[in-house]
């Protein structure tokens, strides 16, 4: 393989890894709050049992997505060179931002709740959560940034030419809400809630099938429950806006998530499909017209289908990209209908009785990771040929001097590094989830 093809497998399986961990943050983040303040309303020890149990889940979270995120920025100087040279200035912003205002928040206010908890005041104990909270949310603003800007650059020019042109921040605002910023860090977000909610979910649904930490679990499964089935319906509106601006922004990745190869012709919304590259054609079920009447509220309307593009301006892995977001969709709507219907069931007195429900749930925490990592591959895949879209191709934004042995050594070491950090992240997570949330309560077990 050549160091371009190397060093995109090598990013792209870094930074897949490390996103397990920032949305559980987040998604747990909230949780955590919820409990908290329910505590303190109520007085009931049990949810400050579950704040406690679920801190020391997020602290396992946080520490190895610290970890793993840190690789990344040394790969932007190694293996991408020239990249990092041109948004050295856009990027450099947002990342001190975020070790500023994130990353410090995050870190401060999660070691009063791990090793001051019995020091401080109650109030304290809420003010702390919701400082992590917040710190984790503001993480994700400033990386979600920093990729918007690449999507859709806003507030700069251009210095320089050649390998040393560089683009300069000359308006910071219009940087941070370029054109694509907020709809895809409200659809980030949500995604991050979900993550969160249905790791709580999975693990009170193996309580409750199991018979152990039956009490605490009808305390904690409802509350999840409903932001699960918020946001999982939240994700449906703040996809859609953010398809349309892709629309706008972005026609061409558009028109590869949606298979689309017409000029300027009404385009057709598959539910599902295989895209043949060669012969121009999708092969699946579709709704006539469904995408133009997404974007334009009318199954007539012209869409710009890839062969408005020059071949070389098109992303290469249609049926990649259309895959990938076609996935994410799905399991979108899946979830949907899951959490209503568990709703219905809860409505109706019997959630708690019906096991096969609470078996799914159990393993649905998968669901939302696998939606998270596909959005962004679409979304990520679907940007080529381009790292800065319209400026900066990616087959030049690589390091001239690192070879592809280097890169291959690299990627083999961090993929057994990853590997044993993963095993290590599931192994305390799974023992702290059999020693149950009262390891270190005095509240009898139930």
């Amino acid at each position: 393989m050549d160091v371009e093809i190397l060093a995109r497998i090598q990013f792209a399986f870094t930074i897949a890894f490390h996103y397990i961990y920032p949305p559980l943050s987040i998604g747990l983040g909230l949780l955590i709050v919820l409990f908290e303040s329910i505590y303190l309303k109520t007085g009931n020890k049990e949810y400050e049992i579950l704040t406690r149990f679920w801190i020391k889940i997020f602290a396992l979270t946080f520490g190895i997505g610290v970890a793993t995120g840190i690789i990344m920025e040394f790969e932007f100087g190694t293996n991408w060179a020239v990249y990092s040279r041109y948004v050295g200035d856009i990027f450099g912003s947002a990342l001190a931002a975020e070790g500023l205002f994130a990353f410090g928040l995050e870190s401060t206010f999660l070691g009063i709740l791990l090793f001051g908890w019995n020091r401080v005041k109650p109030w304290v104990h809420l003010v702390s959560t919701i400082g992590v909270f917040l710190g984790s949310m503001f993480s994700a603003v400033w990386i979600v940034v920093a990729n918007s800007w690449q999507q859709t650059p806003a507030g700069y020019h251009i210095v320089g030419e050649g390998l040393n042109a560089r683009a300069e921040v000359t308006d910071f605002w219009a940087m941070v809400f370029n054109p694509s910023s907020v709809d895809r860090l409200i659809h980030t977000w949500q995604g991050a809630f979900l993550a969160g909610a249905f790791l709580v979910l999975s693990v009170h649904a193996y309580y409750l099938r199991k018979g152990r930490f039956v009490a605490i679990s009808k305390k904690a499964f409802p509350i999840a429950l409903v932001v699960a089935t918020v946001f999982s319906f939240a994700q449906l509106l703040s996809g859609h806006s953010s398809a349309d601006g892709v629309a706008v922004n972005q026609p061409a990745k558009l028109a590869a998530m949606e298979g689309h190869f017409e000029k300027e012709a009404p385009a057709d919304l598959y539910l599902f499909g295989w895209v043949n590259k060669k012969d121009q054609t999708v092969t699946g079920l579709s709704i006539p017209g469904g995408l133009s009447f997404l974007v334009h509220q009318d199954f007539e309307a012209p869409i710009k289908g890839l062969n408005d593009f020059p071949e070389e301006d098109r992303p290469g892995q249609i049926n990649a990209v259309f895959q990938f977001y076609h996935i994410m969709i799905s399991i979108g709507m899946f979830l949907i209908a899951l959490t209503f219907f568990a709703c219905y069931k809860w409505y109706r007195g019997t959630l708690y009785e019906t096991k096969w429900l609470l078996g799914v749930f159990a393993y649905a925490v998968l669901l939302p990771q696998i939606a998270n990592q596909v959005g962004w591959f679409a979304a990520e895949m679907g940007r080529q040929p381009w790292v800065v879209y319209g400026h900066l191709r990616t087959s030049q934004a690589f390091s001239q001097e690192v070879s592809s042995q280097q890169i291959l050594f690299s990627l083999i070491l961090f993929t057994l590094v990853y590997t044993l950090l993963l095993l290590l992240f599931i192994y305390s997570v799974n023992k702290k989830i059999k020693h149950g949330p009262y390891e270190h309560s005095d509240i009898a077990l139930n």
